[in-house]
């Protein structure tokens, strides 16, 4: 019996997690196992992936070729970009991003994990605990991944002992309480044959532990383990000029996504920077009202007061409201080719507020391989710092530790308005 027909039959919500690890340890494989084995891979693509492993010479369909996308990729065998994939299993949905895993690409790493709630860090059982192995856990403990999940991988290659997982567990271990890891789980497996990725197999039977989609299937989805501030900012006031409709002529509705919290009608509410308060009249969904909004659902709201509100303001509940910050401490990633220079102004962007930013020192770039901290006074693509900003307008913010979406921030240069670093706050 396969193991999805023993899943209960219940929904526990969208799942977001990232696969990476060292070069090579099988994350692209991992991935087309799992879509292979919860049979959610179309025909047409499956039957193109199996006459390009059939050009490459290989006996076997290779399943790394689901997510290694780009032309590159399949030329070098490796991943550069982020892929990211969807699948269900009647139970949850998920969106995984395969991540790659060597330094040059750091900044595609950080982004893919911004969003994760679950990391898979993928060890190969023949080399142990690498360089690379260190580095992406320290990026997703730093990006504020809650639940990290060590994959030994290709077990199929050491006979599927057990001493050697146990090894890599204890040394794994050893590591994660210097960088104060706690929440890490660990699973032996074979990516390329399918043991414990679905089904369990034949060749673990000393693995008395769940298998990768049992711990995929009751990870505690984004926004469920603690009670959260509600926060609102706003995207766009609302207001349709409609003269010939009554109901509409003085409609003011002020939308946006509630990236915290929920919010129900009758409660009392901030608006921030300016302080007034008012209560929430109704909620909105394409036009229907609804009694209650809650976290990642995009919604318009209705006050019982005139108030003006434009995009970039932040709506929240009077007892929960944020600090309102025109210097902040932060911890940057650095994406652009373009050095970051401290003599230049640029643009940040927070929720849907923009300020201009000036970097006010630089604290010490962090070394990720060896997590050393040393003197900069520039940064270069793919460096991490940590860094004090001035702002020439106050934002609403929150620490990341207690708020993803309004503790992060990325930076704009104005000349060209592209992306050139991602930072987050406390």
């Amino acid at each position: 019996m396969s193991a999805l027909e023993n899943l209960p039959d219940t929904d526990h919500g969208l799942l977001r997690f990232l696969t990476c690890g060292s070069v090579d340890d099988g994350k692209s494989t991992l991935i087309g196992r799992l879509l292979f084995d919860t049979k959610t891979i179309l025909a047409d693509t499956l039957n193109a992936i199996e006459k390009t492993s059939a050009k490459r010479g290989t006996s076997a369909v290779d399943l790394s070729l689901l997510t290694d996308g780009l032309q590159a990729e399949r030329e070098q065998g490796i991943t550069i970009d982020v892929a990211y994939r969807y699948f269900s299993t009647g139970t949850r949905k998920y969106i995984i991003a395969d991540a790659p895993g060597h330094e040059q690409y750091t900044r595609n790493m950080v982004t893919a994990a911004s969003t994760a709630n679950l990391a898979i860090i993928l060890v190969d059982a023949r080399k142990g605990v690498l360089t690379q192995t260190r580095r992406h856990s320290y990026l997703a403990s730093l990006v504020g991944i809650p639940h990290l999940l060590v994959a030994v991988n290709k077990m199929d290659l050491v006979d599927y002992d057990q001493a050697t997982f146990e090894r890599i567990k204890a040394d794994y271990l050893a590591f994660a309480e210097k960088l104060g890891i706690k929440d890490v789980r660990f699973i032996p497996l074979s990516a390329l044959n399918g043991d414990m990725i679905v089904d369990r197999g034949e060749r673990l039977g000393w693995y008395d532990g769940p298998t990768l989609l049992d711990i995929l299937e009751t990870v505690p989805a984004a926004h469920t383990e603690q009670a959260e501030d509600f926060r609102f900012p706003v995207q766009f006031v609302c207001r349709p000029q409609d003269s010939a409709n009554p109901e509409l002529h003085d409609y003011r509705g002020f939308m946006g996504r509630v990236e915290s919290g929920e919010i129900v009608v009758g409660d009392t509410v901030t608006v921030l920077p300016a302080g007034r308060t008012s209560t929430i009249k109704d909620i909105q969904i394409g036009g229907e009202s609804i009694e209650r909004a809650i976290h990642e659902q995009s919604v318009t709201l209705l006050l019982a007061d005139e108030i003006d509100i434009s995009r970039g303001d932040m709506i929240v509940k009077t007892a929960e409201a944020p600090e309102q910050l025109k210097q902040i401490d932060a911890t940057l990633c650095w994406l652009s080719e373009t050095p970051l220079s401290p003599a230049r102004t640029y643009l940040l962007r927070h929720t849907t507020r923009e300020v201009k930013a000036k970097v006010a020192k630089i604290d010490y770039r962090l070394d990720v391989n060896t997590l050393a901290q040393e003197p900069a006074t520039a940064l270069a693509m793919n460096d991490i710092a940590r860094l004090t900003l001035k702002l020439a307008q106050p934002i609403l913010a929150d620490p990341y530790v207690e708020n993803r979406a309004t503790g992060a921030f990325i930076i704009i240069d104005e000349s060209t308005n592209n992306t050139v670093g991602a930072g987050m706050i406390g």
